[in-house]
């Protein structure tokens, strides 16, 4: 039999092994497994257990049975601090990695509050910590964020940064672009309610060791004060 063909959707394909973390109702991976016909591909996860994402999504259940039609592995209770430490994850490697719209939870607090800012920050630095290792050879975390304000104020590329992790690309996102796709509120709060997405980009980042694939400037930050025998590169 000859080789399959590759379907592509957006930054996407059915050659790429694929995790998605954080899914509210699975719509976002339900759409990626259409689009491929078949989702051996991806694992999905969430962070709630099965019965409590009944509870908080109920529209979940048809994009699970979609899911589960097309042959993707759902996990539940998958938490982004520690999934590298996973027993279903820990031995397996991604090309791509995706966490749209993280959320750390409203916990009464207006998205404008400095303490709710540091609990985004916190949790996106322990994704990205985590993430990294997670990663093929060449392979993409990819963060679909508003970078209006406040979310902005989160910073994710320098908590990128801590974790090993450059910026190759920012790119506009676009809900249209998946059919299908429904985005969900963070947390307790009105959790199966929409937001409003307005300014909003998918933020990929590949781990700095590929320095082959860095942009110069961020070539020239790493190589910038190194010493070569007794020579200091103070610039290049």
């Amino acid at each position: 039999m000859g080789k399959k063909k590759e379907k592509k959707i957006q930054h996407y394909s059915s050659s790429q092994k694929i995790l998605l973390v954080g899914e509210g109702n699975f719509s976002f991976s339900a759409c990626l497994a259409k689009a491929f016909g078949s989702a051996r591909n991806m694992v999905a996860t969430c962070l709630h257990s099965k019965d409590a994402l009944r509870r908080k999504h109920q529209s979940s259940g048809p994009h699970l049975a979609e899911l589960n039609r097309r042959g993707c592995l759902v996990l539940y209770e998958i938490n982004v601090y520690d999934m590298n430490q996973n027993p279903s994850l820990m031995s397996k490697k991604f090309d791509v990695i995706i966490f749209n719209f993280p959320h750390a939870g409203h916990c009464g607090l207006n998205e404008t509050d400095y303490l709710l800012i540091e609990m985004h920050r916190n949790l996106l630095q322990a994704f990205f910590n985590s993430a990294r290792h997670m990663l093929t050879r060449g392979g993409e975390v990819h963060v679909a964020h508003r970078d209006d304000c406040p979310y902005n104020r989160w910073k994710i590329e320098e908590l990128a940064e801590r974790a090993d992790l450059y910026l190759k690309e920012k790119v506009d996102f676009n809900a249209v672009d998946y059919p299908g796709y429904i985005n969900k509120r963070g947390g307790a709060v009105r959790c199966d309610g929409k937001f409003p997405l307005k300014s909003c980009f998918t933020f990929k980042f590949c781990l700095k060791e590929n320095t082959s694939q860095m942009p110069d400037n961020l070539l020239e930050k790493k190589f910038k004060g190194m010493t070569l025998g007794n020579v200091v590169i103070s610039g290049l």
